[in-house]
């Protein structure tokens, strides 16, 4: 029983573990040099992800408040993916700040265990404790740099922004229970009914989960606070963070709020239809890159939402899809990011003019994740985006797609920008940034993914539709 309930267990027992062996690091007074410190913490990290690829039984703990299936440990999975690859790419900024990069390590792993707790809630109050746990480590993680003002500012909005948020939701979950007397999904989701109250409690949950996702009209913290943060957290909070909330607001909406499907997909719809189109005309304007990726990603959110309207497993499978190349695209481009920002400490889109005649390894690399994230073929970005559509196309949608297609040209504009002042503008001056060896490996591995997988779903599609055409 003991060995059934850790293995069950074993995502969140491993980052328990390893947050107390990083707190007896932390304080023993080690020998090590910084240098090998991170290295055993990065091949600590690796062993975490590796035990994702052990099968894990469906099962339920705790009277129903924990549950694992398939599906979880998968999104458990690419979590783990996403806190690999993050310190791998921020290696050097760890050693400039050698004397807290365990505190780094400390709280982006709490906040890591925070989102397995609440994709493996089957209780409202186990979703709200993951979600607390998942949050507070990011705010103090977002003033990291504490000489900082810019850092100290993007604190202090995220703080403010998630309690303002946390009381939204919290108040939703009052209602909620004083309507039924009971929080647990599986009951919730035998005995909702769409009456008033249980509206009311609905709509103030979504409006948590909206923040918490940055989607419009709630997203104003987020641009702020990416550009405020260390590249490293925002890199965080843009993948790992984002994919954690998402994944369990798509979870609840098509198990616990199921019987409320009518109500709120027009909800998403509207939603969808302002997060992609204020994040793209706010990116236009932005000249810092962290700013821009950060109306991008709201921009993104809004794709993602179109393909939960389609309320199908094809919503769900595309999601899950989307979201495994959102996480590899956006660390790419924030590792390349990372790596000028500490070689030059500039950020803007000017000092990217010409890149590609002094750093082309670099600029191929950012180039590709730009090309993922904006959809164009034939990277898998382009296939992420065709499934959300088709989803959404299955429940006829069509004035929320024709929104999704002006605003997939205007999200190109966005991204082409970028690619132009990088291969094709004249260099203002000469811009040399150095790489390591694990960045030069980590980058290759997140752009030969992103290929990859496009191919790979370039011939199932094909597949797919020989078979129809034949059948």
């Amino acid at each position: 029983m003991s060995t059934e309930l850790f293995t069950i267990l074993r995502f969140e027992l491993i980052v328990c573990v390893l947050i107390f062996l990083l707190l007896v690091m932390k304080l023993m007074d080690t020998d090590k040099s910084c240098k090998q410190l991170l290295w055993t913490v990065n091949i600590l990290l690796f062993i975490n992800f590796a035990a994702s690829f052990l099968h894990i039984p469906t099962a339920t703990l705790f009277n129903g408040f924990f549950r694992t299936n398939d599906l979880i440990e998968l999104e458990k999975t690419i979590l783990n993916l996403g806190v690999l690859l993050i310190p791998l790419l921020a290696s050097r900024w760890l050693y400039k700040h050698a004397e807290i990069s365990i505190e780094f390590y400390i709280l982006m792993l709490s906040s890591l265990l925070g989102g397995f707790i609440t994709l493996s809630s089957g209780h409202v109050l186990m979703l709200y404790l993951g979600i607390e746990i998942s949050t507070i480590p990011i705010a103090a993680l977002a003033n990291f740099n504490k000489h900082e003002r810019r850092s100290s500012e993007a604190g202090i909005k995220f703080i403010l922004s998630s309690a303002f948020s946390t009381g939204m939701l919290l108040f939703g979950i009052s209602l909620l229970y004083g309507a039924y007397g009971n929080l647990s999904f599986d009951y919730l989701q035998a005995n909702l009914t769409p009456d008033l109250l249980t509206l009311l409690a609905f709509a103030f949950m979504m409006g948590g989960f909206f923040f918490k996702m940055s989607a419009v009209p709630f997203h104003l913290w987020a641009a702020d606070v990416y550009e405020g943060a260390p590249m490293a957290v925002t890199s965080y909070l843009s993948v790992v963070s984002k994919c954690s909330i998402v994944f369990v607001f798509v979870s609840i909406l098509m198990t616990v709020f199921q019987h409320l499907s009518g109500e709120w997909l027009e909800i998403i719809s509207v939603v969808a239809i302002l997060s992609m189109t204020v994040g793209n005309l706010f990116a236009m304007r932005q000249q810092n890159l962290k700013r821009l990726l950060g109306f991008s990603s709201i921009s993104q959110i809004g794709f993602v939402l179109v393909g939960i309207t389609g309320n199908s497993i094809l919503g769900l499978d595309s999601t899950l899809y989307f979201m495994l190349i959102y996480v590899l695209s956006n660390i790419c481009f924030f590792g390349v990011l990372g790596a000028v920002a500490d070689a030059t400490g500039k950020e803007d889109l000017n000092s990217f003019k010409g890149f590609y005649r002094t750093n082309p390894f670099l600029a191929l690399m950012m180039g590709v994740s730009l090309l993922s994230l904006a959809g164009v073929p034939p990277t898998s970005g382009f296939f992420g985006k065709l499934f959300l559509l088709a989803s959404a196309m299955g429940d006829r949608m069509y004035i929320l797609i024709i929104f999704a297609g002006i605003n997939l040209v205007l999200s190109l504009y966005n991204y082409l920008r970028i690619i132009k002042y990088i291969f094709i503008d004249t260099p203002e001056e000469q811009l040399c940034v150095g790489r390591t060896k694990v960045m030069t490996a980590t980058l290759m591995f997140c752009c030969i993914a992103i290929l990859c997988i496009g191919f790979i779903s370039s011939v199932y599609q094909y597949i797919d539709w020989a078979g129809r055409q034949t059948f």
